[in-house]
């Protein structure tokens, strides 16, 4: 999680994703921003860590010196996973170090003190993280049935509140390599000059960040 979020930071600081910005001609307002960027994802891996397993989710399972038990597993609807050795586990509403504890207890039986390690590579329930400058900022699902926009991800959280900064709206993606992107969102673009394009589609875990304006 620490490294994710030194990529994540590292390409805000580096200024990442084109466009033209003010934050970028003001060197301290650029400061300001990558700074409040930093301080709302940390509250989004702090609510990771709180984060309660579910079905559908996809776990990374390793197993310390036991590379034949590392496994990626799907969650089932029931909360359950089968794993070896010990069959079917119940990590359904447990936070990941509740399962992990859970499943190393489980392995006693046939290890010799088993240290687990669970990451959680899918979310069953995807989600986007719309923060900063909008009247609803939070985590909001994005439908199965088609693609959500930006735009409408803002509108789902409110819309923008009176002092925000729309043309320097951030979406930022971590991939499931780890890599880390910052796109900056023209929004005058796409709602006054119809440059629909612009209106990029979101993918799971996005990070949508509107950042107050300063003048």
């Amino acid at each position: 999680m620490r490294l994710r979020l030194t990529l994540l930071l590292s390409v805000l600081l580096a200024g990442c994703g084109g466009g033209r910005s003010a934050s970028r001609s003001n060197p301290a307002l650029g400061e300001k921003e990558s700074a409040a960027v930093a301080s709302v994802l940390q509250q989004i891996q702090s609510k990771k860590v709180d984060y309660k397993i579910g079905g559908a989710d996809l776990l990374d399972i390793t197993v310390y010196q036991q590379n034949d038990l590392d496994r990626k597993l799907r969650v089932s609807q029931k909360g359950e996973i089968s794993f070896p050795l010990v069959g079917v586990v119940k990590v359904g509403g447990l936070s990941i170090s509740e399962a992990e504890s859970a499943l190393s207890e489980r392995l006693k039986e046939y290890l010799k003190s088993p240290q687990v390690t669970i990451f959680i590579r899918e979310y069953g329930n995807k989600k986007v993280f719309v923060l900063g400058e909008v009247a609803k900022p939070g985590s909001y699902e994005l439908p199965t049935e088609s693609k959500l926009t930006v735009l409408e991800a803002v509108s789902l959280a409110g819309g923008f509140t009176p002092i925000a900064a729309p043309d320097r709206t951030k979406v930022i993606r971590n991939s499931a390599e780890g890599k880390s992107q910052s796109f900056e969102i023209e929004v005058s673009a796409i709602t006054k000059r119809g440059e629909k394009s612009k209106d990029m589609a979101l993918e799971p875990n996005d990070v949508i960040y509107v950042p107050q304006s300063f003048f």
